[in-house]
């Protein structure tokens, strides 16, 4: 079936496929979900039961108790109940011929007041033939419709094609992904984490689903741990102190790693962020992904992502080019202070006028987004002829070092002067050059456990039987 297909055909779809049946579980903004597949007509073929349990105290009556309601775990308490009470109940006397599967929700839609954060998790536990062990497809969302009834819609939209992107694609994940917003627009539903685990989807590398929720505007950035495994972004951001480092990481260096530990002894050294825990970010934008083509070599990035794990840090993709952009997302995210972390040329290049010509301000505006919140870029010196240049040394156009230097005056930059000097000849393209020759002096370039893996699984050109 075609994608942008109806949502009404799809329910239709799934309710005349004798194969699967099931129970869906809404809490929090209506049988958006169910109400479809009743609409659509012959859903008693499908669905099993419906239920909302809204009152808390009938919620955790049924689904054990929770200290949120709209959570990963409350969603996956909700799955794991209903998908054991079809097989308990219904395995013995159709399970030979049905798939069954338990749909659920819970999120929290736009109050009376308004106000509040519009978001939920989303799921679906299912056989993809029967008596098959389960797969699973766990979603975050966010509903950015102004209005309630909007927001169920468009709720009730994303769950009908989840369910039948489930059922009919799961054997090509990618097109699962893609299908999710038919009918939508990324104006309306954000979906910021996706994860596929189970017997169908067990040659499924998440970092990859979470890189084309970002490459397709499912959502502008999506992370995963050391562990390789999915983030929530808001969850894990919630509260935090954060200090970024956007970078190639092709490969991740010595001086990458330096950057960070530099700008970290600064960074908690401030007042503010004292009491706060720090979380530490290394981002990927899509640009860089791409590298000047349409198209993300997969491997690649896998194997900068084995890397970065491989020095235990948590990574954010993101599609937000301009740094304001990215400030903007973390600031909405957590309270704590935000610290970037780049090099002089970088640095250089934010006081070049022409890359901030997409807004009416240019770039002031620009300054103006990034630097609000009191949040502070840890300046990274570089060599230039020989010469060591710092944030104090930096020179820029002549009519705009006055902004420079009131910038500097308040506080906005901070010169990461707890560098290791031996490191500053050390470029990453240097080393990627010296990777795929026979020059193994790459190797004092990158921390070890980054020249081991390369060394191991042939990144980069390597050749392992050297």
């Amino acid at each position: 079936m075609e994608a942008g297909v109806d949502t009404l055909q799809k329910a239709l779809q799934i309710n005349l496929d004798p194969r699967w049946y099931g129970t869906i579980a809404e809490i929090g903004a209506g049988q958006e979900v169910a109400r479809w597949f009743f609409r659509a007509g012959g859903a008693a073929g499908t669905v099993a039961k419906s239920m909302s349990a809204y009152d808390m105290a009938v919620s955790d009556a049924v689904y054990g108790k929770s200290g949120r309601y709209v959570s990963k775990d409350r969603l996956q308490a909700m799955l794991d109940h209903e998908f054991q009470l079809d097989l308990e109940r219904l395995g013995e006397q159709r399970g030979d011929e049905t798939a069954f599967f338990a749909f659920a929700d819970t999120v929290v839609a736009r109050s009376y007041r308004g106000g509040n954060e519009c978001h939920g998790w989303m799921g679906v536990k299912f056989q993809s033939h029967p008596g098959d062990e389960p797969s699973q497809v766990v979603l975050h969302v966010r509903m950015l419709d102004d209005e309630a009834a909007l927001q169920q819609e468009a709720l009730g939209v994303v769950g009908v094609n989840l369910l039948h992107a489930a059922f009919f694609l799961h054997h090509e994940p990618e097109l699962l992904v893609e299908s999710l917003l038919d009918r939508l627009t990324t104006g309306r539903i954000e979906i910021d984490m996706i994860q596929l685990t189970g017997i169908e989807f067990r040659a499924v590398d998440n970092r990859l689903m979470a890189l084309k929720l970002v490459q397709v505007g499912l959502s502008g950035a999506a992370m995963f741990g050391p562990d390789r495994e999915v983030l929530q972004p808001s969850e894990v951001l919630r509260k935090k102190a954060i200090l970024v480092e956007r970078g190639s990481f092709r490969p991740p260096t010595v001086v990458n790693i330096d950057m960070l530990e530099a700008a970290r002894a600064k960074f908690e050294g401030d007042p503010a962020v004292e009491h706060r825990e720090v979380l530490v970010l290394t981002e990927l934008t899509m640009a860089n992904l791409r590298a000047g083509g349409d198209a993300v070599d997969r491997r690649d990035f896998l194997a900068r992502a084995d890397l970065l794990a491989a020095c235990g840090m948590t990574v954010l993709i993101s599609d937000f080019l301009a740094y304001h952009r990215l400030a903007a997302y973390l600031s909405w995210r957590t309270d704590g202070r935000i610290g970037m972390v780049m090099g002089v040329p970088s640095l250089i290049d934010l006081f070049e006028e022409s890359t901030h010509a997409d807004l009416p301000g240019g770039i002031l505006e620009s300054f103006g987004r990034l630097l609000k919140n009191d949040l502070r870029l840890f300046v990274y010196p570089m060599l230039r002829n020989g010469e060591v240049v710092t944030v104090d040394t930096v020179t820029v156009a002549e009519y705009l070092q006055p902004l420079y230097d009131y910038l500097t005056r308040r506080g906005s930059f901070v010169g990461l002067d707890n560098f290791k000097p031996d490191y500053l000849p050390i470029l990453s393209r240097d080393v990627l050059k010296r990777i795929s020759s026979d020059d193994a002096t790459w190797e004092a370039m990158v921390p070890a456990e980054v020249g081991s893996l390369i060394k191991r699984r042939g990144f980069f050109g390597y050749q392992r039987d050297r």
